[in-house]
């Protein structure tokens, strides 16, 4: 969600007229889009503030602007700890970003906006795209679960949902620029559909991707339990694009805490999706995301998410420390775990999962992968030629290269090696098709989506010096 955030802003301020710098310029601008899920994030953006007020000094005129969920929980208090801040924005006025700067740079001093909630959805805001074979679209913003431990709610608002038209339009002008796969983002995704009342609005969704021509993958992320029903899993398995991958959260086999957490799910009911998703797709990856120390945490809970872990056999598993952040209810509960078990649980959790991704990589080996080849997403090694690419079970892929293979274009080969976090396939490339979306990144051309600015006005970059 933050990445394509970032994109959002940089298509924002290139339509404003400004250019990217290149590594060797002093920049003109910088802008940090924070995330404010995990407590590390105050600590590198202050961090980075305090580094960059040299380069600031060094260069009058110079511009820093902060957005995201931390300035939308920070507000003030961003520009009293670092005073040579000059914007900060939030999660719901991102279109406002380059009439504040103008606005700084007129009044000489900082300009803190934050509204509280949203005025213009994302999507209508033009974009500059990372990528020349792959394109985020979201289909709504926010939230409307309490989950005790996350403050996304109280930053990104009540879930707001895209008409389907708009995203198929936006999904439809990213294919006629080359790209071959989207990912459709969604704080609950699945849950689409909710402000104007069709629970199926999602499965429909991904039923009406399937009928884009020249749109090759879909995925999306990221969904919760409390949503998942079968008319979607019904899509997943009859619509050809629709990747047979799902990254689903479950935070915690236990279901003491799962209620603790306020997930409104049990670990019953989850191992019954993923045992339905498997029944309709024998060879789905799954992935999930795993919070290791909740408050109240025992040792007997922390067991139970092991023995879900060993059940659920994911691909992956993201797996994090429990930390305190501050306006959520967990942060004040009783029973908060000392640091060093936690620290403890999470080296076990990890061991199990590492072992069961390594069992699961290795029952590929033999098999044929078809990959999208990407930039990027490994180190080339250089002793082997190989290059890297995604799976369409999302699987990470190191193959041997060839002559005029592209990032974009699709290779076929066969996996040689399954590593705990990667594949290897070292034989020869079976198949190699060239496509739109490697023209397009030989040719240093990634998307631009134009959105609608709503009568924005346009603001000019800074003179140059």
């Amino acid at each position: 969600m933050n990445v394509h955030d970032s994109e959002r802003i940089a298509g924002l301020l290139e339509s404003a007229g400004y250019v990217r710098a290149d590594d060797e310029q002093s920049p003109d601008l910088v802008v940090f889009n924070t995330c404010a899920v995990r407590e590390n994030a105050d600590n590198r953006l202050y961090g980075n503030l305090g580094h960059l007020r040299p380069t600031k000094d060094a260069h009058p005129g110079m511009q820093i602007a902060v957005g995201g969920c931390l300035a939308q929980k920070d507000r003030g208090e961003i520009v009293k700890r670092a005073p040579w801040v000059d914007v900060v924005f939030g999660t719901h006025n991102v279109g406002s970003l380059p009439t504040l700067l103008e606005r700084a740079r007129h009044n000489q001093q900082a300009e803190v906006e934050i509204l509280e909630s949203l005025e213009v959805f994302p999507s209508t805001l033009p974009a500059k795209r990372e990528s020349a074979y792959a394109g985020w679209v979201s289909i709504s913003v926010g939230c409307n679960n309490t989950c005790t431990f996350c403050i996304v709610p109280s930053l990104r608002g009540k879930e707001t949902d895209r008409r389907p038209g708009d995203i198929l339009a936006e999904v439809r002008a990213l294919v006629a620029e080359g790209v071959l796969e989207v990912t459709l983002l969604g704080q609950n995704v699945n849950s689409y559909g909710v402000e104007f009342g069709d629970r199926q609005a999602f499965g429909k969704l991904l039923r009406a991707c399937g009928e884009i021509d020249g749109l090759e993958r879909v995925r999306f992320t990221s969904p919760h339990p409390r949503d998942f029903t079968d008319d979607v899993i019904a899509a997943m398995a009859e619509t050809p694009n629709v990747c047979h991958q799902l990254h689903m959260p479950l935070q915690s086999g236990s279901d003491a805490v799962l209620k603790a957490m306020r997930r409104s799910y049990r670990s019953g009911r989850y191992l019954d999706i993923l045992r339905r998703v498997r029944e309709s797709m024998p060879d789905a990856a799954i992935t999930t995301d795993i919070i290791v120390g909740f408050p109240g945490e025992t040792e007997d809970d922390f067991a139970a998410t092991l023995d879900v872990v060993r059940e659920a056999r994911f691909a992956s598993a993201f797996t994090f420390q429990y930390s305190i952040r501050p306006g959520t209810p967990a942060a004040t509960m009783d029973g908060q775990v000392p640091k060093a078990v936690v620290q403890e649980r999470y080296e076990r959790l990890v061991a199990l999962q590492d072992e069961i991704s390594w069992q699961e990589n290795r029952a590929i080996e033999g098999r044929e992968v078809e990959v999208l080849v990407a930039l990027g997403e490994g180190r080339k090694d250089d002793a082997t030629g190989r290059l890297s690419g995604r799976a369409r079970d999302g699987r990470l892929v190191h193959f041997t290269g060839a002559d005029g293979i592209r990032p974009g274009d699709i290779v076929t080969t066969e996996v040689t090696y399954g590593a705990p976090h990667h594949l290897v396939a070292d034989g020869p490339v079976r198949a190699h098709r060239r496509t739109a979306a490697g023209d397009a990144w030989a040719a240093g051309r990634t998307p631009t989506t134009p959105g609608v600015l709503l009568g924005m006005p346009g603001v000019g970059a800074p003179a140059a010096r």
